[in-house]
């Protein structure tokens, strides 16, 4: 594994597509882990590297202006449009698949996942290389999401034959999923392209997944989770419940948007943003920073049931299903 600034890495790393190389690359969510779109043998060395279920779609990365038609048939206008306004951005379009996209990168559906996403870096590549990538995150299987190169070599180190180092993710979290191949625009996962801005163009409310729709990538119950144990936990329980789990040995570490009650003694409190997009952020990152060791707990400030909070509580979620960990009221 090759590590590259931004400058540097563009020539190294398409080299390394074209030779059926995987090489990792920031987005402005997290960063991706990239293979060329056309190549079977390099995409199916992602699902090794990662542990990836065979059958779990990869989401392909497209340059800025790409035509969607390549990818996809059938493209509604509403896509049109949707692309128009959010690309490049964090916004990931499930159509129709054209047939030429392999079966291992949809996982057997006739669905397709397309983004552009907005780091300048993963632009420059997408037009450099001048074809698809699939790039899901660059960590191993149902892990937390990488948002800096260092993330990426700690995870997954010498699979990876390259690395642009483009800093950290402006976003912090994964894309919102928008499923556009039935007759009704569905939300398969939330992200920072919001519900009321996609309502904006579609003049319409998106519903939520269900039962028919298509797979899609972070979509089982259990992912993005840390090696600790992560609970979920209200706001006004959240130093008795730290202090009952400091009885049961290990660390124990709190992220909160709240200073802690004085006199709370062996945990380790951390002030987390306000802001829901400030918060997403930070997230990973700060989940990382404290998951040192499988022996410790992790307690997190439920957010508001609100639409703002919706990708931030997305995650959260799967996160403390991951750890399986469930919260247990008092």
């Amino acid at each position: 594994m090759i590590q590259y600034t931004f400058q540097q890495g563009i020539v190294e790393a398409v080299g390394t597509l074209q030779r059926g190389g995987l090489t990792a690359f920031p987005t402005e969510t997290v960063y991706g882990l990239g293979a060329d779109v056309r190549n079977p043998l390099a995409v199916r060395r992602i699902f090794a590297v990662k542990g990836r279920p065979l059958g779990h779609p990869l989401i392909i990365h497209i340059a800025e202006g790409a035509d969607l038609d390549r990818w996809a048939r059938k493209v509604p206008g509403v896509a049109l449009r949707l692309a128009q306004r959010f690309w490049p951005g964090p916004l990931t379009l499930i159509l129709k698949r054209h047939p030429e996209v392999l079966d291992i990168v949809t996982g057997g559906q006739d669905t397709v996942g397309l983004r552009c996403p907005a780091h300048p870096a993963a632009l420059t590549l997408l037009q450099a290389f001048g074809e698809g990538v699939v790039a899901p995150s660059a960590n191993r299987f149902g892990r937390l999401s990488p948002t800096c190169a260092a993330d990426v070599v700690a995870e997954l180190g010498d699979a990876v034959d390259c690395i642009i180092d483009g800093g950290s993710c402006q976003i912090g979290i994964e894309s919102t999923i928008l499923d556009l191949s039935g007759e009704t625009p569905r939300i398969l996962r939330p992200g920072a392209v919001t519900t009321l801005a996609l309502a904006e163009v579609l003049g319409e409310i998106p519903e939520r997944l269900t039962a028919t729709s298509p797979r899609f990538p972070g979509s089982l119950p259990s992912h993005y989770a840390p090696r600790s144990s992560l609970r979920l936990v209200e706001d006004e329980c959240l130093e008795d419940m730290a202090l009952d789990s400091l009885k049961k040995g290990g660390d124990v570490a709190v992220l909160s948007k709240r200073q802690p009650r004085e006199g709370l003694t062996g945990v380790r409190w951390y002030l987390m943003p306000t802001m829901p997009t400030s918060f997403a952020h930070r997230l990973y990152a700060q989940l990382r920073a404290i998951d040192t060791d499988a022996n410790q707990h992790i307690l997190v400030e439920r957010p508001p049931a609100v639409l703002e909070w919706e990708a931030v509580n997305d995650r959260l979620e799967r996160a403390a299903a991951g750890s399986r960990v469930r919260e247990v009221p008092l």
